[in-house]
């Protein structure tokens, strides 16, 4: 058994400090550590709902279809706030499946035929409580049906960016992409390329 077994956690109180674009609450809690010492601890945590994004890849051209929007914490931490990101949203009450097919088509304009799920992550599990569903799909040029670019009524807009994989892969190493579920998206496709076609 081990000693980490032995901790446990059980929450004191919670107080909603904000409930806007997101919840945040405040947390006291009764930790029990892994040596049996009690500890009372503080955590605050935002409530996010869960989300998906997907890989779109086009394996005849090599290319992969990101967004290009506006990310406030991005600016805030001095870092450039025109993120490059794959595309991504909240589930709002459907199921992963169907939530990254709208999603992929109202930011990209890209109807996708077959949606492969991938994975579930948390990205920032010490403090926020989003699980995020990963997806890739096959496109090729046929698929673009719509310009995409975001929904007017959610003030979303979006660049379409279609990027050589290659291409994708130096802009990390260069800093240009550094959101985490595209980062961990285009890895996934080098390392499985075979199996997307």
């Amino acid at each position: 058994m081990s000693k980490f077994e032995k901790a446990k956690a059980e929450i004191v109180s919670e107080k909603t400090l904000a409930d806007q674009w997101t919840r945040l609450s405040s947390f006291d809690l009764d930790y029990t550590d892994s040596h049996g010492e009690k500890h009372r601890l503080k955590r605050e945590i935002y409530h996010r709902t869960p989300a998906a994004c997907i890989l779109l890849y086009d394996p005849k051209r090599e290319t992969v279809v990101l967004v290009r929007q506006f990310r406030l914490p991005a600016q805030l931490v001095g870092e450039p706030a025109w993120m490059i990101e794959v595309p991504a949203g909240l589930l709002d009450g459907d199921d992963p499946d169907a939530a990254i097919r709208r999603e992929a088509m109202e930011e990209t304009g890209f109807r996708v035929r077959d949606v492969r799920f991938l994975f579930k992550a948390m990205t920032s599990p010490g403090s926020i409580t989003e699980i995020i569903h990963f997806f890739a799909a096959v496109i090729d040029t046929s698929d673009r049906v719509a310009d995409g670019g975001g929904l007017a009524e959610e003030h979303e807009d979006i660049e379409v960016l279609e990027v050589r994989l290659s291409d994708a892969m130096a802009m990390i190493e260069s800093g240009d992409i550094y959101d985490a579920k595209t980062i961990m998206l285009l890895q996934w496709a080098v390392l499985n390329r075979a199996s997307l076609k």
